[in-house]
Order: structure tokens, then C-alpha cells, then sequence
């Protein structure tokens, strides 16, 4: 068990103790001052953000990784392009090898210009599965928003991961909170999970709450009551599993089969659970998120192998022909959020 997933158990645990836990605790006064400090000036006008003659949409989340951004990501830019707009995506680019000091068009929403290795699983799922919609990696996000509207004449900008990047001015500012692992131990990094204080989810103007379970009224009902706690209108995605399917050929997987499960994303548990309920998972192979695979990670697994399809737009160039994916259906208002 490496130290990031030690660290990620006790980011999750509100009854854990330690001598681990309070050197951690020690971290987190600096990393909350340098993050209390960038919100002050901000929050007073010290700092202004920056403007771009296109509407953004920010998605993003108080805690580290894994609460479902992309497939909100997803849901939202497919109701943009159904109704006309001429829709960026931007991304960090993070685990691409491309420089993200450099302004990455992945795709221009006709051509897809790189591989999933050089953009990072994430922009380049989203690069495949959007057609007609641009997908840009760079770190510096006000100088990506100007390049897409300056090049692609975008209408609506969505900013992926974008709720602490205050740098570049929003129109709606969405919230996601995963429905079971919620704010964890509620500590900021590295004590705890979250990337600034609770009282930031004031920023919020809407809050999405991700359920990633088969029965959804443990969501609705904290959704709810979050909502008339903080009066902020809160909306509930559901993601569930649809289907499983080779990634080299399309063929669906027939339910009861044995299986080796295996993942590199934030939080894989949701995931192990889906699987359960209809297969025979023989073992789990947990990598880090965002995990550069290697063939060597998968050439010597016999039999069906079944991932995410985040994971598995980087399994794909091995060309095996035992990989399969879990597809999942994403359940989510959004009209109602955006209007």
C-alpha cells in the first residue's frame, strides 16, 4: 500500500487519530493560509478576474479528485451543441505529456490533433465522445479562453476542474459533491481533502450532488438538505452503469462472467461496487489516478479485463483483445441548472 492511498484513508476517516494525522494537520496551517490568502484578495477586489466575450460555465469540486466531473462535464456540453452554441472545453491537461505551459488544441471539434497519452485521459474521452465540441489543455486558463474565442468564435465556455481557478471570470459557478464520500474528515490538504475552507461553497450557484450508486435517495435527500443548509439550489446526478463492451470490437459483455477489475481513477470504490452486483471480480488492480499505463500493466492478465472508459482510452493502443470498459449512463437537469 503506497503513502497516497494511506494518506487518502485517513482524508476520509472523521475518527482517525495519530501521530501521522497530526503531522499532517502541522501541513495543512500553510497550505490553508496560501489558499485563505489567494481568496481574501479576491474576495475583496485586490484581484479582479478576467473577462472573455463568451459565456463560462465552471464545474468543479472542493475536494481532491474523483467526484464525477467529466461525465457533468459531458452532460452539459452535449446540451450546449444540441441547442446551437459553439462549445470549448478547457482543461489543465493534467497526466497528458503535453507541456501545459503551451496552449493544447486536442481537438476543434471536427479533427482530434492528439492521443490520449499526450492529452491526458480525461480531454481526450471527452475529445471522442463530443462531437463538435473543442477541447483545449493549458495551464493558464484566461490565455486558453481567449485562444478559443479568437479561433474557434466559441459562445459558451465550459471550465473543467475550474472552482478554484478564480483567475478567469464565470457566468455560472457549478459544485459538484460526491453523495457518499462527501467532504470526508472536512480538513484541508494534506490533513484532509479539501482544496480550500467549507466556507467557500458560498462561490457556489448551484450545487450538484454525484450520485454513483444504483439507489439514488441517499443523494436526493442530502442533496435536499444541503440546499436549504447553505440556500443553494441543489440538482442530483445520477450515474449508472448501462453496459460492458470490448474496446477493440463493441461486443457487451454477458453478465455472471469472471473478471480481473482494474482502475486508476480518484476513488475506484464506486466503480468495484458496480461491477460486483453482476460479475465474478477474481481481482482488483488499483493503480494511482490518472496512471500512465504501460503494456506491461495488462499483457499478463488472462482472461477479460473491464475498466473505465477513462482508463481505457489509454489501454486501447496496446490493441488486446481483452479489454473491456463500463459504460455508464449520466441522469442530470440540465436546463435546470443552467437556467
Amino acid at each position: 500500500m503506497n503513502l497516497k492511498t494511506e494518506i487518502t484513508k485517513i482524508h476520509y476517516d472523521k475518527n482517525v487519530k495519530g501521530s501521522v494525522y497530526y503531522a499532517l494537520g502541522l501541513c495543512s496551517i500553510f497550505y490553508a493560509a496560501g489558499a485563505g490568502m489567494k481568496n481574501l484578495f479576491y474576495n475583496t477586489g485586490l484581484l479582479k478576474p478576467c473577462k472573455v466575450p463568451a459565456e463560462v460555465i465552471s464545474v468543479g469540486n472542493l475536494t481532491t479528485g474523483g467526484v464525477g466531473k467529466t461525465p457533468v462535464v459531458a452532460e452539459i456540453a452535449r446540451y450546449l451543441l444540441s441547442s446551437g452554441k459553439k462549445v470549448c472545453i478547457l482543461s489543465r491537461g493534467y497526466g497528458g505529456e503535453l507541456s501545459n505551459k503551451n496552449v493544447n488544441v486536442i481537438s476543434d471539434g471536427v479533427n482530434l490533433y492528439h492521443n490520449a497519452k499526450e492529452a491526458g485521459d480525461e480531454p481526450y474521452w471527452l475529445a471522442v465522445n463530443l462531437d463538435g465540441c473543442a477541447v483545449i489543455t493549458c495551464k493558464d486558463r484566461v490565455k486558453s479562453a481567449k485562444y478559443a474565442v479568437e479561433k474557434f468564435g466559441v459562445t459558451h465556455i465550459i471550465l473543467d476542474d475550474g472552482f478554484q481557478y478564480r483567475r478567469l471570470n464565470r457566468d455560472i459557478n457549478l459544485l459538484l459533491v460526491d453523495s457518499v464520500k462527501m467532504f470526508g474528515n472536512e480538513k484541508q490538504l494534506p490533513q484532509g481533502p479539501l482544496r480550500e475552507g467549507l466556507e467557500c461553497i458560498n462561490r457556489a450557484d448551484k450545487i450538484i450532488v454525484v450520485s454513483k450508486n444504483i439507489e439514488h435517495s441517499r443523494a436526493e435527500k442530502y442533496a435536499c438538505v444541503i440546499s436549504k443548509k447553505i440556500n443553494i439550489p441543489a440538482f442530483v446526478c445520477k450515474v449508472e452503469p448501462e453496459y460492458i463492451y470490448n474496446i477493440k470490437s463493441g461486443e457487451h459483455l454477458d453478465k455472471g462472467k469472471d473478471i480481473t477489475a482494474i482502475s486508476a481513477i480518484g476513488q475506484p470504490e464506486q466503480f468495484y461496487q458496480f461491477l460486483e452486483k453482476d460479475f465474478n471480480i477474481l481481482q482488483k488492480i488499483t493503480f494511482d489516478d490518472h496512471h500512465p499505463y504501460t503494456k506491461a500493466d495488462v499483457e499478463n492478465i488472462s482472461g477479460t479485463i473491464v475498466t473505465t472508459e477513462k482508463d481505457a482510452v489509454k489501454l486501447a493502443r496496446y490493441d488486446l483483445d481483452n479489454i473491456y470498459a463500463l459504460k455508464l449512463g449520466t441522469k442530470l437537469d440540465v436546463e435546470g441548472i443552467l437556467n
